[in-house]
């Protein structure tokens, strides 16, 4: 990212907003208990909390009701009372910004200057004065360099969650609300879009409330800490205090409090027989038409390389992905990554290169002509499901079904009718049970899977990958949105999948895990990227 002048940020429009909760808890109708309930308390304006607690603890929910997000519309879900400003959230609209923790969630807008704006516009600001903003707040998360018409579409997960904020300071609000910012950033992106936050804070007076597993990053940074439980608030004091005070309790309770990770017994990796090879591919975000796609295999069959005409964003990427064995894919925000996993997984095409499945992979895959069966681009979706299992970045991107137990029941269900044979109830129910206790979402089996919390839905995001029993797992950021607890669980299950002779590929920024989990690491560098000049920034 590139060094930006400090943004004015004028504070003629901001000031600080109050939240005041008094025996303040949420429970959605699905659910047996609240998610969240005796909740009391009072933020003074400009104050800074660090919000803090267990994966399904209710931090989400708090902060979804904070901004308004939340609607109690059959007079029962809502508990107690909760007022910004002395208001309701719902009509103190405009007073709070909130960036949640699904990047894909803040984007409104096709081009990247229209987005930031979106919110200002909103809010009756002055013309002339909303393109300041936009242009101070791209500069202020490393965005500046982008053309102002340039396509949300096109950005990375990480980019997305740098102008959802870039958005929240372009609005000047009263309080700023912060689910996980900085989860998919890279180690630089992280240090610099926090600083950007308490830049903009310093110098509009907002109150910020910020949702963030690793506490060292805002530790020292912030006012208050309070740690959070279903049942209430458990602490609530300097963080200093906090931290001391409760270090034992805020480690059992899976809070990763500075100085501390879990340990593992190491783990010799074994790597079994090549699955997939990938010989100097370039990758690209652009989505084919069907001509692309029609030609493509064309070329395939008559034994031609493919000229898709499609813009790569990475290029000579050469891996072997191996039964039994992590490949850790690491890199900077923007460098293809996820563009790369996706690729690998079926999902995308490459633009150049070869892409191939052995033949222990495909294997029964069902294609009229065998030349193509290696060709993992033109696998029907069935055989793709189980054969690679993927798990997105957003885990509500791969939620279609009303109920979690449903969730996992519908990959198997699908692959069973897309080649016509019977389900086999009794095996499918084991699957799914075993499933719910291994991850440790039996008792959310009956819930709508968008009302659990971030970390039960990365933990549903990778069940369903697991229900169709894949011979390679592909994970984009598999740890966001996970405590501690649910992490050290999460590396588990990784080993024990890579036991089992699953190949395992995860996109990630976390070191720990990669160290964790082992195996080898892929790094997209300079060597990889692209260069494409900048378009000239829209003349607004």
């Amino acid at each position: 990212m590139q060094t930006s002048p400090v943004p004015s940020f004028r504070s003629d429009t901001s000031s600080g907003a109050s939240i005041v909760a008094e025996n303040f808890g949420w429970h959605y109708p699905a659910h047996a208990q609240p998610v969240i309930s005796e909740i009391n308390l009072r933020i003074e304006p400009g104050e800074k909390v660090l919000l803090l607690g267990p994966s399904g603890a209710g931090k989400t929910t708090l902060l979804h009701a904070i901004g308004g997000l939340l609607h109690d519309e059959d007079g029962e879900s809502q508990l107690g009372t909760l007022t910004l400003n002395g208001y309701t959230p719902e009509d103190a609209r405009g007073v709070s910004g909130l960036m949640q923790q699904d990047p894909e969630s803040s984007v409104v807008l096709a081009r990247v200057g229209d987005d930031v704006a979106f919110g200002p516009e909103n809010l009756q600001v002055p013309h002339q004065e909303i393109w300041r903003r936009v242009d101070e707040s791209l500069a202020a998360v490393g965005l500046d360099h982008l053309a102002l018409d340039h396509s949300t579409s096109a950005l990375s997960g990480g980019q997305k969650q740098r102008l959802g904020l870039a958005g929240i300071l372009a609005m000047h609000a009263g309080a700023i609300l912060l689910d996980e910012p900085t989860a998919n950033l890279d180690p630089e992106g992280v240090k610099e879009v926090r600083d950007a936050v308490l830049r903009a804070q310093r110098l509009t007076g907002a109150t910020l409330v910020v949702i963030e597993h690793r506490v060292e990053i805002w530790a020292e940074y912030v006012d208050r800490v309070i740690v959070v439980n279903r049942n209430g608030i458990t602490h609530d004091g300097t963080p200093l205090q906090v931290l001391q005070d409760a270090r034992a309790e805020l480690i059992a309770a899976g809070v990763w409090v500075p100085d501390y990770s879990p340990e593992f017994p190491a783990r010799e990796a074994v790597a079994g027989d090549v699955l997939i090879t990938a010989e100097k591919i370039a990758v690209t975000r652009q989505n084919p038409s069907r001509r692309i796609i029609k030609n493509r295999r064309a070329d395939l069959l008559a034994g031609r390389s493919p000229h898709l005409g499609l813009q790569p964003v990475a290029q000579n990427l050469s891996v072997q992905v191996r039964a039994g064995e992590h490949l850790g894919i690491l890199g900077p925000n923007g460098s293809g990554k996820s563009t790369f996993a996706l690729t690998l997984a079926g999902l995308l095409l490459p633009v150049a290169g070869e892409l191939t499945a052995s033949p222990e992979l495909s294997q029964g895959v069902d294609m009229k002509d065998p030349a193509l069966r290696s060709d993992i681009a033109s696998w029907k979706p069935a055989d793709l499901a189980s054969r690679i299992g993927l798990v997105f970045q957003e885990p509500e991107q791969q939620f279609i079904r009303s109920t979690v137990r449903e969730e996992l029941e519908f990959g198997p269900r699908h692959i069973a009718r897309s080649r016509r044979q019977p389900v086999d109830e009794t095996q499918l129910h084991v699957r799914v049970e075993e499933l719910l206790e291994r991850l440790r979402l039996k008792h959310v089996e009956s819930a709508n899977p968008f009302t659990l919390s971030g970390g039960e839905k990365r933990r549903l995001s990778v069940a369903t990958a697991l229900a169709s029993a894949p011979r390679v797992l592909v994970l984009d950021e598999p740890t966001f949105g996970q405590d501690a607890n649910t992490w050290k669980e999460l590396v588990l299950l990784i080993r024990e999948l890579l036991d089992e002779s699953v190949a395992v590929i995860s996109v990630t920024h976390d070191l720990d895990f990669v160290r964790a989990v082992g195996g080898r690491t892929f790094v997209l560098d300079s060597t990889h990227r692209v260069s494409t000049d900048a378009a000239s920034r829209r003349a607004l």
